[in-house]
């Protein structure tokens, strides 16, 4: 494939960007003062920026390039469906065969009875669209007033005004008159930051039940549904207890609550199965998908439901919702080349059998370091705790997150996208990684940490110097 090298010199496409671009989860006048990171093409695992830098992506752009990046396959594809079939609806009982085929695929791929699909174009689109489906499914049953969604403190669920009121994210919910009215929020299942002297599993059951106690205040009759990550991505990679999952799916099961799993991050072979649910032996009523379906290469995002779920909505007349895109051709014609790829190319098992543990095992070894208090990985998802204290899994000094940048930014400069989540540091490479470039992501790693570390001594953050 040929990729276009030429381009404005770095420092004029910045001023552009600075100039006309408003940019997602960026402070703009620190962006204009610095300069933004220019990406100007992709293969495999490895970005190049403007000035011919290149850097291996542990953050498979947002969670999301799980093929990698240059597969001329989907590009071909959206462009053979563009020249066939570039757009048309899926309002008014009308459909093409993209969306048909994907739908059908879906439900060949997904567990249990999830044989149904209502697309959008991304996960925020399609929690959105979650908000609707379970009050209108509630509704059908003569039980308008059960209304009320329960999510997890620090949960990421997207980004418009209903998916972000479902996440727990607080700096969202300090911009824009967020959480919108019926939605609540339970603790997280993050024992190494939250969990005390208790024993995991006895503060896993501690967070589910948290659950119930919810349920019991509000009451059974005004709950609709309970929502969350199978593991919280965007919130720091955190792995809950194994008692938590069995819990929430019993209080679920009992109280007449939809369970829905936001596999929007663990989906489509992150965890080792295709779906985060078949690794932690969750049974949801329904499950919110996107990134990973078309591995980013085009938006796509979608809500999946269980044959009962449907059946009630199906005898409940005109669902009064939708997108302009829902179901559009060529980001359905993608995905279906996106999931071929997947299951022809045995991604899933690479995941399982060879990249995840041999991640396990590298990212594990960062524990040795003397300010990571704790590293875990599942599938090829991993986080790691800095603290000055690890024996004590103290927090530092200073503002959370003023380490984690240092981390962050020193990473960058050793030509590793590494995310920081506060003073947690994330990675989600792409599912095609390979133990060689896992060994280097890790040394990367541990040399971004070491940095932060130096400069944390400096500062005097580093309990005991």
């Amino acid at each position: 494939m040929n990729m276009i090298a030429n381009h404005l010199p770095t420092a004029e496409l910045q001023a552009l960007d600075a100039a006309h671009h408003l940019h997602p989860f960026t402070a703009g006048d620190e962006l204009k003062a610095k300069g933004a990171r220019v990406i100007t093409q992709a293969r495999g695992i490895t970005l190049t920026d403007s000035d011919g830098k290149e850097m291996m992506d542990g953050m498979a752009g947002l969670w999301c390039v799980n093929i990698g990046y240059g597969r001329d396959e989907l590009a071909e594809a959206a462009a053979a469906q563009m020249k066939q079939l570039p757009y048309y609806n899926t309002f008014f009982q009308t459909t093409h065969v993209p969306a048909i085929s994907l739908a059908k695929q879906l439900a060949d791929l997904a567990p249990g009875t999830l044989n149904h699909t209502f697309f959008a174009s991304s996960g925020s689109e399609a929690n959105d669209t979650n908000i609707r489906l379970v009050r209108h499914y509630w509704a059908a049953q003569g039980k308008p007033e059960k209304q009320v969604i329960i999510s997890r403190g620090n949960s990421y669920h997207g980004s418009s005004m209903g998916s972000a009121s479902l996440g727990g994210m607080e700096p969202m919910h300090a911009q824009g008159g967020l959480p919108i009215a019926g939605i609540e929020h339970i603790g997280q299942p993050d024992w190494y930051g939250e969990g005390g002297d208790m024993d995991p599993d006895e503060f896993g059951l501690l967070r589910a039940r948290e659950l119930e106690h919810k349920i019991a205040e509000l009451g059974e009759d005004k709950v609709a549904a309970f929502i969350a990550e199978p593991i919280q991505g965007a919130g720091g990679v955190i792995i809950p207890p194994a008692s938590y999952w069995p819990e929430i799916q019993r209080i679920c099961d009992a109280h007449e609550i939809l369970l829905i799993a936001d596999e929007v991050i663990c989906g489509f072979g992150r965890t080792g199965n295709w779906f985060g649910i078949e690794t932690l032996d969750i049974r949801p009523d329904m499950m919110t998908i996107a990134k990973g379906v078309t591995s980013g290469y085009v938006p796509l995002g979608g809500s999946m439901v269980t044959d009962a779920v449907a059946e009630v909505l199906n005898g409940a007349g005109d669902f009064n919702h939708g997108y302009t895109y829902s179901g559009h051709p060529v980001s359905c014609a993608v995905a279906l080349e996106n999931l071929r790829i997947i299951a022809e190319e045995g991604l899933v098992a690479h995941v399982r059998d060879t990249a995840a543990p041999h991640l396990a095992k590298k990212w594990g070894a960062l524990a040795d370091h003397p300010m990571v208090g704790e590293a875990r990985s599942i599938g090829l998802m991993a986080s790691l705790a800095l603290s000055p204290d690890k024996t004590a899994r103290a927090v530092f000094d200073v503002p959370a997150g003023t380490v984690g940048l240092r981390c962050r930014e020193a990473s960058f400069d050793l030509g590793l996208v590494m995310r920081h989540v506060g003073d947690r540091m994330v990675i989600s490479p792409p599912l095609v990684i390979s133990e060689a470039e896992i060994d280097t992501l890790v040394e990367r790693a541990w040399q971004a940490i070491d940095r932060a570390y130096g400069w944390a001594r400096s500062e005097g953050l580093i309990k005991g110097d």
